[in-house]
């Protein structure tokens, strides 16, 4: 059978994006390096196990519904790859008005647990400032990560458009080749 056979012939795609999904949906709490380990080889068994059909000039159903399952499917594996990152390094992916409130909050914490603790400062003046670090941690944290989901679509929406604009392009080419 041909490597370039149409999307019937690879099913494998949707269990991909299913686990994807699943990953994004029941990720809890922070982005963790695992989500990471997940992105990329989800990523590994597009790449290696899913063939678009071949390009033919004019506008064909079968390759461009092709084409946009496998760029939407990328772009979400590309994001959960990249979420952790996304979520602890600003300069990668910004995040605009949502990431600088995280600060705030953890600042929060720290006094609500200082409060909530207060009998300790007396006592144990280390284990209030451990237990205020770790709350503050958390919460900032936890913020970061809803932040990154929130923007997450945002994110893989952009990578799937490039995905797809970079396989079409490819396609072109190797076509008139």
């Amino acid at each position: 059978m041909d490597d370039h056979s149409d999307s019937s012939d690879q099913p494998g795609v949707i269990g991909i994006a299913l686990a994807a999904v699943l990953t994004a949906i029941l990720a809890q709490g922070s982005w963790q390096w695992f989500a990471t380990y997940v992105g990329v080889t989800l990523l590994a068994v597009v790449f290696c196990f899913y063939r678009l059909p071949r390009y033919a000039p004019g506008l064909r159903v079968a390759y461009a519904r092709n084409l946009t399952a496998y760029s939407l499917v990328v772009g979400l594996c590309l994001s959960i790859a990249l979420a952790p990152m996304l979520q602890r390094w600003a300069w990668l992916f910004p995040m605009p008005g949502t990431r600088d409130r995280c600060g705030a909050l953890g600042a929060y914490e720290r006094i609500r647990t200082e409060a909530a603790l207060a009998d300790l400062a007396g006592r144990d003046g280390a284990a209030l400032s451990d237990a205020q670090a770790v709350q503050g941690h958390a919460a900032v944290a936890d913020c970061l990560s809803a932040t990154t989901t929130l923007w997450l679509p945002v994110y893989a929406s952009g990578a799937a458009v490039l995905v797809g604009l970079v396989a079409w392009c490819v396609d072109r080419a190797r076509t008139a080749a």
